[in-house]
């Protein structure tokens, strides 16, 4: 199924970019699928799109400094940025109740966190039915001690480097990091996700850093369905991050694939969606 932009203008006037598929069919399940740092819309693969949009609607959302999205000009960026532009998002293409799952794959789990402070403060109304999470090498928290906020070697080893303004220093940090996203057969790829990164300004690599949260309680308050999937060979995010959100909400759904890095969807995209849309359905399935 082909995919169309749009743009939709935020609280503060931003424009955000995304990525959307027709709905299958009437009122069908919306996956929104939430990027990781310095990446975008374009990281998640056309195949993996393709494969979810058969059997649910998808919108790839380009994170504010990402993509086809409003950059700031000095890198500042906050959770009420983020939460307020996915539920701009939202509001201008989910109608109705229909069924929304919010998928977060590293950094993007963080933002999943700041849509569930949005809501909670009531800075809009909801749109849709936000029915599950789906959490992918992700982060669910930021800072000193924080327990969802562990990342692994490879991300401490790009930093601070990645923020350079030294073109060498960054391009060789990124390229260190971009080796951890994609299988080494995959070179061609590789240097997409490299030329992804190198679009993201240095100042906004650093601004998502810049920043504290803490969403412990707003995970476990969660009402609808969570399910985590996540590499054991992960050296981006640390693999405890996925069992902190097991120990948050009884009940979630985890895939941990054996051996497999940071981006699980770039190693097997039918595997991928095919345990996206199993824990879609079931969720849906359990609404009604």
């Amino acid at each position: 199924m082909g995919t169309s932009t749009g743009r939709v203008v935020a609280g503060d006037g931003a424009q955000i970019g995304y990525r959307t598929t027709g709905s299958p069919g009437d009122n069908s399940p919306v996956v929104v699928l939430i990027h990781g740092w310095a990446q975008s819309s374009r990281s998640w693969g056309d195949e993996l799109v393709d494969n979810l949009s058969r059997d649910v609607r998808v919108i790839a959302i380009d994170l504010r400094g990402h993509g086809d999205s409003l950059v700031p000009s000095d890198g500042h960026l906050t959770a009420a940025d983020f939460g307020g532009d996915i539920a701009a998002v939202l509001a201008a293409e989910v109608t109705g109740d229909q069924p929304v799952f919010l998928l977060g794959w590293s950094y993007g789990g963080l933002v999943v966190g700041d849509h569930l402070q949005h809501r909670a403060d009531g800075a809009a109304a909801a749109a849709g039915n936000l029915a599950g999470l789906i959490l992918v090498g992700a982060i669910t928290s930021m800072g000193r001690g924080e327990a969802g906020g562990r990342v692994g070697p490879a991300m401490r080893a790009a930093l601070p480097a990645a923020y350079s303004e030294d073109p060498a220093v960054a391009t060789a940090a990124l390229q260190s990091f971009v080796g951890e996203l994609v299988p080494p057969q995959q070179g061609s790829l590789a240097q997409q996700f490299l030329g992804i990164s190198l679009t993201v300004p240095p100042a906004v690599r650093a601004g998502l850093f810049a920043r504290t949260a803490s969403y412990d309680d707003l995970f476990a308050g969660f009402d609808g369905g969570v399910m985590v999937i996540h590499g054991t060979a992960d050296t981006v995010v640390d693999i405890s991050c996925a069992r902190h959100v097991e120990t948050l909400v009884p009940g979630t759904v985890t895939r941990y694939w054996d051996g497999a890095g940071h981006a699980p969807f770039v190693e097997d995209p039918a595997r991928f969606a095919a345990q996206v849309y199993e824990f879609v359905n079931a969720t849906v399935g359990a609404m009604r």
